[in-house]
């Protein structure tokens, strides 16, 4: 409902809906390149033409940092409604379709377009009221981008504007209640956290870090080429080839594959990047080259 929005999110709202030529929620994915919109209208969002991923945005939903930029939580629990029970099917697939277009555009490195609507009727009920449907909908000019994707916290942040910002702690707080989005699971359990996790925080954290930067980061784990991570600037050119190990106080060891050995035999771009406690807020990590492995901590023969 329009009294749950933010005033400046409101406002955007409000002039588009204005402003623009009255069309239907329909006919404005129709118009974005969205094909079969009429028979794809109930899904939460689409690959249009050009490959473009747009995205609905419950308005209700979004925060206004302190600083300007606008940011929602995405919450990563596609069987789980915002109250903790159930989806039903239909429900939780229309949510499994979501996050794999948003996890597309994060891994492709893609902007999103977004539709900001409201609804009917208060936003906590959107999945239990049969009156919950789209009061407004319109297209947001501005971009969005996934700024965050973390499987550990079950959460992604997606971030209006340019990238490289991301909301304060206190702010991703103020956000999850007004998203009714559940408590973060605790920020220091790394301790307790299997190697996978671990490798997956490490991965998930360097690709922010140098997405911040602009690079674009592409995760290669599963093609056995000796890196997790291939990092590249915006004209396709490699720029480093990372082989990434999580560590923490209570796991420190790690190996090397014979791929990675192979890899780093052949020098640069190659590096080996140890991220120290990835699911912790103190996360650290450094790089180094073939040259200098024999003197990275917790390497084993």
């Amino acid at each position: 409902m329009d009294k749950e929005v933010e005033p400046a999110v409101l406002a955007v709202i409000n002039e588009k809906r204005l402003l623009g030529d009255k069309r239907t929620p329909v006919e404005i994915i129709a118009r974005m390149g969205v094909f079969d919109a009429r028979q794809k209208a109930s899904d939460q969002a689409w690959l249009a033409s050009g490959d473009n991923v747009i995205a609905t945005v419950w308005a209700e939903f979004v925060s206004v940092a302190a600083s300007g930029p606008w940011f929602c939580l995405e919450p990563l629990e596609p069987e789980r409604r915002l109250d903790g029970e159930e989806r039903t099917a239909l429900q939780t697939q229309r949510a499994k379709d979501r996050l794999a277009l948003l996890k597309r555009s994060l891994d492709e490195d893609r902007p999103l377009r977004v539709v900001l609507q409201t609804n009917r009727v208060a936003i906590a009920n959107l999945e239990t009221d049969k009156a919950a449907k789209v009061s407004t909908r319109v297209p947001d000019d501005q971009e969005w981008h996934v700024a965050e994707w973390d499987p550990v916290k079950k959460i992604a942040l997606l971030v209006r504007g340019p990238r490289g910002w991301l909301p304060g702690e206190d702010e991703v707080k103020a956000a999850r209640e007004r998203g009714g989005v559940p408590p973060a699971a605790p920020e220091s359990r790394s301790g307790q956290a299997s190697r996978d996790e671990l490798q997956e925080a490490a991965i998930d954290y360097l690709s922010r870090h140098f997405g911040g930067y602009g690079y674009k980061t592409e995760r290669v784990s599963g093609q056995q080429l000796g890196y997790d991570i291939e990092v590249t600037d915006k004209k396709g050119n490699t720029l480093l080839k990372l082989a990434v190990k999580g560590t923490t106080p209570a796991t420190t060891g790690y190996q090397l594959s014979a791929e990675e050995r192979a890899c780093a035999a052949r020098g640069d771009p190659w590096r080996l990047a140890v991220v120290s406690e990835p699911l912790d807020k103190s996360v650290q990590h450094k790089l180094y080259k073939s040259t200098e492995i024999a003197s990275a901590p917790g390497l084993q023969n």
